[in-house]
């Protein structure tokens, strides 16, 4: 098959993933609300750029971010770059997190609703912070061959303990921040760094050991996030109380 003919049928394989997305919306259009579609020329073009949209964008994960994370981690794989290859995952956490669309999206929302009393920066820093020392933490239990499930069910336990503490009203933005930053530029990255780390490392189960690396950048951005509000909470109380005396 030629390049072009490659092309072609990648856009038609992303056309049929997208394609029930477009069939949902349009039957509870038609056949629900019985109502005509609104702009239909400027939808059908959103809906195409959207299918060349993401066929450019895993043509890009392909070519760019998958290659880049599997040379590092092959590069830093080994016990003399332990030191730097943690650096590394702190430095790559944090970068990608704060370009994290979805991310700036919430932040955005919650600074609004909010009335600015939630910084969008402020947030996006607290929450690639967490996303920083949770991919530190993974790849030094790579490393080590430490039980994936001890991290992971003490990252929760602590997730439980500070939920009871922080105020009610950052509790499911917490939890949210959880899920925005492993999205579309961050899991890419993290995943190939943890399996080639994973497959390099004698040892290691790139099953186990590469996608777990994902579920550290999960859980410690929620850490962060609820710590910086009981912190910020216990710290609001003290200076009443020393307001009242």
């Amino acid at each position: 098959m030629s390049e072009y003919g490659l092309i072609i049928g990648d856009l038609f394989s992303v056309f049929r993933d997208v394609a029930p997305v477009l069939v949902v919306a349009l039957f509870f259009q038609f056949v629900v609300l019985r109502a005509r579609l609104p702009n239909a020329h400027r939808i059908a073009g959103g809906f195409l750029a959207l299918v060349v949209g993401l066929y450019l964008f895993i043509v890009g994960l392909d070519m760019g971010i998958f290659p880049i994370g599997e040379a590092m981690a092959e590069k830093f794989s080994h016990p003399d770059h332990k030191q730097w290859t943690i650096a590394f995952a702190f430095c790559i956490g944090y970068a990608t997190t704060m370009a994290e669309p979805a991310l700036l999206a919430v932040t955005k929302k919650a600074e609004e609703v909010s009335s600015g009393g939630l910084q969008s920066f402020r947030l996006r820093n607290i929450v690639a912070i967490g996303v920083a020392i949770g991919l530190a933490v993974g790849v030094q239990r790579i490393f080590n061959g430490d039980p994936l499930w001890i991290y992971i069910l003490s990252g929760y336990a602590t997730v439980l303990m500070l939920t009871w503490l922080a105020p009610k009203e950052i509790v499911p933005l917490a939890y949210d921040s959880g899920g925005v930053t492993t999205s579309t530029i961050t899991v890419p990255l993290v995943a190939a760094l943890g399996l080639g780390l994973a497959s390099n490392t004698p040892g290691r189960d790139p099953l186990i050991d590469g996608f777990g690396l994902i579920a550290f950048a999960s859980v410690f951005p929620m850490v962060t996030v609820l710590g910086y509000a009981v912190t910020m909470k216990t710290i609001v109380e003290l200076r009443r109380r020393g307001d009242k005396r």
